[in-house]
């Protein structure tokens, strides 16, 4: 990661205007969306683009011919560009035949991408840009920071500052005003161009129809008034048949602003005719780009053909974490958030992406909303670990990853250093301040301390009591678990063995392989998948339960991916993702506890760790498990399942990210009035502990299993009186 990309990242953070103008947004999508959807089956709408558009990816070549034909029998002369340079020349020499000199623009990200402008300005050819947002970012010398919402980056009152900068007349910052004044001086550029280009949200093979979804009249103005239009269309585009295209006609605009429709919804099918005060009627040229820059590698990569679904409607950005916080100019290309990432790796280069793709910090949300049922953030792992492996890690990370994947030497250094952290610990669990170049990593939150003694010997003396048998559970502790916090250990076992199951600790196993995975060492996870998978010994037992989702999600479906070159190790690794489960899913299928606990009034807030609810699904089970416990009331937080901030290394990478994503969590704790913070995750129960210890320490977080176990010992210790 270079200096310059550290310096874009703390220079959006420190932008207020910025991160308000994002925040305020973000806020408003998620209820304008919720609100669009309501009556609807997101599901349904979802599963019909992905058939639609899976369909048109898969018949890629048929769907160019179809549309090809159709659209040059309807007198449009149609272009197929292999790469961005080839696009640029087609329009070039057009408008240089034509004799261009003013070329009016409607969106386009397809020219954007291709840096259209650059090249047709260089010829002496005057571009307008006439969408309001990206009008304003010409002006402003930038290019979009968001797919959908161009200026979404700027106020009103720099958008007021851009006009009167460029119109040499003062501009007051009043929305209304500014449209107005756009309007005047974007009129008369449509009244005067020789040529008009714009993008296409959908391009249907059965007819040789081309779509545009706007809320502005500019599109329909720049297709209609220029002598010859040009339609820039990513080959992705494709829609088999008309009727295809109501599905993504009921998803964009809801997914993209959260309107049921936009004002606007353009068709062109052949060239417009054109009426002449003599009493002529010309048709008028149409030319339609279909632009490939990369699109079908794309396509053609196992990993990644799924991005042909993708409808760009950019919602993956609305509800993404680090997006809320950074804006798209971050990024550094044109296409933005974690989807950008993606196709910037591929419309322009893995060099360009490289910096973009550590942004993620695999919570899933936007996985959660895409309309096209992408999983984005397994797109970016996938990225990540190519790069590793091309590339290599940094030297720090890849000696780090080296040791963990060593368990005799992780866990001998872990031991050392729970005696080696006391002089920072003074006594306490947690480590409050640490010294020079170390105090960044305490600035804004506490750490827990390492165990004096770990899980694995804390097992050895764990008495079991199983009074009626029902089979044997292996107990998967992973890191934190094993080395920070043995008592969640503690607690699984005592709830497993009231459900009738002996529990097993499996010495062998080690670090589950998520920090490998998530870094791009494919390489030192795939050594601890191999590790985990003989250590477990899953085929003996009737499941294996884990109270950390990051390392159910491994255990589930890491590892069959991780060895699926050796068959032997595959059919153990499906039989262990068989078997596993998280533990507070694996309590409430198994019946869950009877309704005990010491009956002491407790409230509690619960926290949706985003692996156990987007990854698995889980999120009712660990509720009805709290509010059975007797004495428990549970109140739920807003925003309950957005991310903590920690996301692994993400939280000692990206300190500066991670801490506001932090601050907006435990606002929202704090809003509740709750005493306690309920998690199913260990590593956001650090993150968490961690923040509040140094904002408002009377709020403590426990994790389910704790909670369970707590409130149990209590209950008996209270019987026994």
């Amino acid at each position: 990661m270079d200096k310059n990309f550290k310096k874009k990242i703390t220079g959006a953070l420190e932008n207020d205007v910025l991160r308000g103008a994002l925040g305020r947004f973000g806020d408003a999508y998620v209820l304008a969306r919720a609100k669009a959807y309501e009556g609807y089956d997101f599901n349904a709408i979802s599963d019909n683009i992905v058939r639609v558009k899976s369909y048109a990816a898969s018949h890629l070549d048929e769907m160019l011919d179809q549309f090809e034909k159709e659209a040059t029998a309807r007198g449009a002369k149609v272009y197929r560009a292999t790469t961005s340079e080839d696009a640029k020349r087609y329009v070039s020499e057009l408008a240089q035949n034509k004799g261009v000199k003013r070329i009016v623009k409607s969106k386009s990200m397809v020219s954007e991408e291709i840096l259209l402008n650059k090249d047709l300005i260089a010829q002496g050819i005057d571009v307008q840009e006439t969408d309001l947002g990206e009008w304003i970012v010409q002006l402003a010398g930038q290019h979009p920071s968001h797919m959908v919402l161009p200026a979404i980056h700027m106020t009103k009152e720099e958008v007021a500052d851009t006009f009167t900068g460029h119109l040499h007349r003062l501009n007051e910052p009043v929305i209304a005003e500014l449209v107005k004044t756009a309007r005047v001086e974007l009129r008369k550029k449509f009244l005067e161009a020789d040529m008009g280009i714009s993008g296409a949200n959908m391009a249907v093979a059965e007819t040789g129809t081309l779509i545009m979804l706007t809320n502005e009249g500019n599109g329909r103005l720049t297709s209609t008034l220029p002598p010859i239009h040009v339609f820039l269309v990513g080959m992705e585009k494709l829609v088999p048949k008309f009727e295809d295209a109501t599905h993504i006609l009921q998803a964009l605009p809801k997914s993209a602003t959260g309107q049921q429709i936009t004002s606007y919804v353009s068709m062109v099918t052949g060239p417009t005719p054109a009426y002449y005060a003599d009493g002529t009627v010309k048709n008028k040229e149409l030319h339609i780009v279909l632009i490939d820059n990369g699109r079908r590698k794309m396509y053609e990569d196992e990993k990644f053909k799924k991005t042909f679904q993708c409808i760009r409607c950019a919602s993956c950005l609305n509800v993404c974490p680090a997006f809320q916080l950074l804006g798209g100019h971050v990024y550094g290309h044109i296409y933005t958030g974690g989807i950008g990432t993606i196709l910037t790796n591929f419309v322009n280069s893995e060099k360009d992406a490289k910096n973009p793709q550590n942004l993620c910090l695999q919570c899933g949300k936007c996985t959660e909303v895409c309309p096209g049922k992408l999983d984005i953030p397994q797109m970016i792992l996938e990225l990540r670990n190519r790069m590793g492996e091309k590339d290599g890690l940094p030297i720090a990370q890849k000696f780090a990853l080296d040791v963990v994947s060593n368990r005799r030497l992780f866990h001998s250094m872990l031991r050392i250093a729970s005696v080696a952290q006391k002089p920072f610990t003074k006594g306490q669990p947690v480590i409050r301040h640490l010294p020079m170049f170390l105090s960044g990593l305490t600035e804004k939150k506490s750490l827990p301390a390492v165990a004096k003694v770990p899980f694995r010997d804390v097992f050895r003396k764990v008495e079991q009591v199983v009074k009626k048998p029902k089979g044997k559970i292996a107990l998967y502790a992973g890191c934190l678990i094993d080395f920070v916090y043995p008592k969640i250990g503690e607690g699984v076992i005592v709830a497993l063995n009231e459900k009738g199951y002996e529990v097993v600790f499996p010495e062998g196993q080690s670090c589950c392989g998520a920090p490998a995975t998530y870094m791009g060492d494919r390489k030192n996870a795939r050594k601890l998948a191999v590790m985990n998978i003989e250590a477990l010994e899953a085929e003996k037992v009737d499941y294996v339960v884990t109270a950390c989702p990051t390392c159910t999600h491994a255990l589930i479906d890491s590892y069959k991916e991780l060895v699926q070159d050796d068959p032997a190790l595959l059919a153990r690794a499906e039989e262990l993702s068989g078997k596993s489960r998280d533990f507070s899913k694996l309590l409430f299928d198994l019946g869950g506890l009877s309704a005990g606990g010491d009956g002491v009034p407790m409230k509690i807030t619960y926290h949706d760790s985003c692996h156990l609810k987007r990854s698995m699904g889980v999120f009712a089970e660990p509720r009805k498990i709290l509010s059975e416990t007797a004495g428990v009331q549970l109140i739920e937080m807003k925003e309950s399942d957005r991310c903590c901030g920690f996301a692994g290394s993400y939280s000692i990478k990206f300190p500066e990210i991670s801490g506001p994503i932090l601050y907006r969590k435990m606002k929202n704790i704090e809003e509740t009035g709750a005493d306690f913070v309920v998690v199913d995750c260990p590593g956001c129960l650090m993150q968490i502990s961690g923040g509040l210890d140094k904002k408002n320490p009377k709020i403590k977080v426990l994790h389910t299993a704790e909670l369970l176990l707590e409130k149990r010992k209590r209950a008996q210790k209270k019987n026994k009186k």
